[in-house]
């Protein structure tokens, strides 16, 4: 049993934290396109989350396919740290938890990754 979940536990973690992203980051783009006519500082917000939420879309993507899983992580772990830093700036800190619990997920589906297409084997340990 224990060796059935050591091999279904980092795939079932890569997809679902690469499916959760990239929906989150798309509507984070869809509102962000809503807004993006709006006045002022409001507006010009907009246009940094529409080009982030784009960039983590594409890097998400670029996270599901098995060739290139670690170029998309460490895309959307630079995308990540990015968003907190510009969250900081701001000062808010609402939904910087998310962001590091995305961040643990995806750094954890890049390390287990064995570069072959493939993750940790049930053979390999932990």
């Amino acid at each position: 049993m224990r060796a059935q979940v050591k091999r279904l536990a980092i795939p079932i973690l890569h997809g679902a934290a690469g499916l959760v992203v990239l929906w989150q980051s798309y509507q984070t783009f869809h509102l962000a396109y809503t807004k993006l006519h709006d006045s002022g500082h409001a507006g010009a917000l907009a246009g940094v989350r529409r080009v982030l939420s784009g960039s983590e879309m594409i890097a998400a993507v670029l996270f599901l396919i098995p060739l290139t899983t670690v170029v998309g992580g460490y895309l959307l772990l630079a995308i990540f740290a990015l968003a907190i830093i510009i969250h900081a700036l701001h000062g808010d800190f609402s939904g910087m938890e998310t962001l590091i619990v995305y961040g643990a997920a995806v750094l954890v589906s890049v390390a287990y990754w064995d570069g072959k297409g493939s993750r940790l084997s049930a053979n390999q340990s932990f």
